[in-house]
């Protein structure tokens, strides 16, 4: 692949995206919330206010003084494809990278005026070397996109419901923002997998990881193209009570389950996205203090109307039907009527 200077590859042999703007790969649902929140003046601060009531200082103290701080002496291996991976999105200001003893598979990024990112140490046992960029690009997504911050309102805001519950009005109302925020967080995940992918710039080393995530470490036992066709028969099998229960069951989850993930990262490769952005084809980070509302609510508007024309689920289709019958008798009445005049 012919590169320009600013693509160039880095010492990683990876494509280097410099300047790169969150907006090449976010989700048009996280995208355009996150421009709709930032655009609210006063907004972010207010909400760092409301985060220094926690401490942010304290929680980076907690993992200081309880987990290992990734360096050139400590995990080296862990930290030399960290420094690769910031190459990649071109981010000179390294966040502290931590490994907790813990058992379960997860990563975040933590904080908000100098976030941070923890490794839990399950998943450098379940992941390869090459299968933890794709998580540590996840989390650098996270930081480049901004999304600590407002994964830290949806978790005050969480608290707050706790205290809320004697006053029912108050507690309807902000369940039902907490319920926003969640869906909100579950496509910021999306994002962050493509994010994922562009540092890790290996689709099937992406699509390996969701399939670790769902089924373990035994990926010898497991196939990409049955594990497609699952998420397919996920997304479009079943009847209208089928999808009520899909609804119901993701309601509760801080992420799409693995095989959507892993369906919705190759509809992203497929449609070119993926490469456009590998061939310099992006915004840049520069551009972002002009980006319109308007026109990012629009490209969000756009994306939801492609996605229910091209959705396979039988509640999509159930409504897409009924519109087709509704607008079919609106137009045998107006025949009908017509022709008496």
């Amino acid at each position: 692949m012919e590169t320009s200077d600013q693509e160039s590859p880095g010492q990683s042999g990876r494509v280097r995206l410099s300047g790169l703007s969150p907006r090449a790969y976010e989700h048009p649902a996280d995208r355009a919330a996150l421009v709709a929140l930032r655009s609210v003046p006063g907004f972010d601060l207010v909400l760092r206010k409301l985060f220094g009531l926690i401490g942010e200082r304290s929680i980076r103290l907690i993992y200081l003084g309880s987990a290992v701080r990734v360096g050139p002496n400590q995990f080296r291996a862990l930290y030399q494809a960290y420094e690769e991976c910031l190459e990649v999105f071109d981010i000179s200001d390294r966040p502290e990278l931590y490994v907790s003893q813990t058992p379960f598979v997860n990563a975040g990024a933590i904080g908000v005026d100098r976030p941070f990112i923890v490794l839990n140490s399950a998943t450098l046992t379940l992941l390869e070397p090459e299968e933890m960029r794709v998580i540590l690009g996840h989390e650098i997504g996270h930081i480049l996109s901004g999304h600590a911050l407002y994964k830290t309102m949806l978790q005050l805001l969480v608290r707050l419901s706790l205290l809320a519950v004697t006053v029912p009005v108050a507690s309807w109302t902000l369940m039902a923002v907490i319920a926003a925020l969640k869906e909100w967080d579950r496509k910021s995940e999306l994002s962050a997998d493509r994010a994922g992918l562009l540092v890790s710039q290996d689709p099937g080393v992406s699509y390996r990881v969701q399939m670790k995530l769902a089924g373990g470490p035994h990926i010898d036992e497991m196939n990409l193209d049955e594990f497609l066709r699952q998420a397919d028969e996920y997304e479009a099998g079943g009847d209208v009570l089928d999808s009520v229960f899909k609804l119901l069951n993701i309601v509760a989850q801080s992420h799409p389950f693995p095989v959507l993930r892993v369906a919705e990262l190759k509809r992203w490769v497929d449609r070119g996205d993926y490469a456009r952005v590998l061939s310099g084809d992006y915004p840049r980070r520069t551009e972002d203090p002009q980006v319109s509302i308007l026109e990012e609510l629009r490209s969000s508007a756009r994306s939801y109307r492609e996605q229910y024309d091209e959705s396979r689920d039988p509640l999509s289709r159930f409504f897409k039907d009924l519109g087709g019958s509704v607008s079919a008798a609106g137009e045998k009445v107006w025949n009908r009527f017509s022709r008496r005049e």
